[in-house]
């Protein structure tokens, strides 16, 4: 049997015969979301989370010192598809956080519907588009996080716009970069710079910003507070 490591609060390593997997304790024991193993220690059932299948995994395995998501947190998430890392991030906030999910496209918040957030209650799915953040302002209200994984040429403009209406001030957003999605002919390094001053225009400071390779080939990921 393997060992259970807490690594940030609500995120852990299970550790087997010499093997180390980023993992999160299942907050729906013996239901998977997307094929991930199941690991049982010591009575508790733990999800190996894929960090080729979720950009959060990624940037954690690749050396984030700061994961602002953490158990009782409240969490904007932009670009939420079918709720694969939405799933994870519901492990690490629990039953007493909540963490709402915003999708233009019909098909995967269906999916997120049906096989996650009937099972997850601390999971509000919306179908509508990030750049009019005003639109669902009837259902989100401050939150300490905003997750975005958006791939549109204007991203960083995108949490901008949805900071004004959801972030604390002193809150985090969690910018993931995908540079082809910006400008194919530009080299990443020159469009992570340019997404950055983006949120630093609108007063944000950044904490961090670390590349997901060999995970996400040109993508990045950027962690700033709201000054």
């Amino acid at each position: 049997m393997g060992r259970v490591v807490e690594h940030t609060p609500g995120v852990y390593f299970y550790e087997d015969k010499g093997q180390r997997f980023l993992a999160t304790c299942n907050l729906v024991p013996g239901r998977k979301v997307y094929g991930e193993e199941l690991v049982s220690v010591d009575g508790v059932e733990y999800r190996l989370w894929n960090p080729s299948r979720s950009k959060l995994g990624a940037v954690i395995i690749r050396g984030l010192k700061h994961n602002p998501i953490q158990p009782g947190g409240k969490i904007l998430y932009l670009g939420v598809a079918s709720g694969t890392t939405c799933s994870h991030v519901s492990d690490i906030i629990g039953e007493s956080g909540h963490v709402w999910g915003v999708d233009f496209a019909p098909r995967p918040i269906r999916d997120l519907i049906d096989h996650v957030a009937r099972y997850r209650k601390n999971i509000t799915p919306i179908l509508g588009d990030a750049r009019q953040p005003q639109s669902y302002s009837m259902q989100v209200p401050k939150v300490e996080t905003i997750f975005a994984d958006v791939a549109q040429p204007d991203q960083a403009d995108i949490v901008v716009k949805n900071a004004k209406f959801y972030l604390k001030r002193g809150g985090y957003a969690m910018l993931s970069i995908k540079s082809r999605s910006v400008d194919v002919g530009r080299s990443p390094s020159e469009i992570y710079d340019e997404q950055v001053a983006i949120l630093k225009r609108f007063g944000f400071a950044l904490e961090e910003l670390i590349e997901l390779d060999p995970f996400e080939l040109d993508h990045a990921l950027a962690l700033a507070s709201l000054i």
